[in-house]
């Protein structure tokens, strides 16, 4: 089981508060991990618009957005484990995220990852 002390949880929540602010001044300094995931967003945001039609991006909670950036940029990019991503992330939703946002992310995600197996075994 993760625990809340692990680097690797700290460092997502530290990515998703720096995508957070991102999101309100486009005039902050980037880290290299946000840099290429700002370089994949429109790519990221069209896994996101597909799996939720009736979300437009610009109606999602930007905590609940920028959680699932993170969340899809791990899965197309960075190869991490499905099973992982999407805990992270929900567990993420639960502590950032409005009482909603674990039910809708971990939505999201579930079809995001139905359509990159369908793409990758079908």
């Amino acid at each position: 089981m993760k625990q809340a002390a692990d680097p690797r949880h700290q460092k997502r929540i530290r990515l998703v508060k720096d995508l957070f602010a991102y999101s309100f001044s486009h005039g902050l300094k980037p880290t290299s991990t946000i840099k290429t995931l700002l370089e994949n967003q429109e790519e990221i945001d069209r896994y996101i618009q597909a799996a939720a039609p009736e979300w437009p991006l610009t109606q999602i909670n930007r905590v609940d957005l920028s959680i699932l950036r993170l969340a899809v940029h791990e899965l197309l990019l960075r190869k991490v484990p499905r099973k992982v991503v999407i805990d992270e992330a929900v567990e993420l939703a639960k502590a950032f995220g409005s009482e909603a946002s674990p039910k809708f992310v971990n939505g999201v995600l579930g079809t995001v990852v139905e359509r990159l197996t369908v793409t990758t075994f079908g």
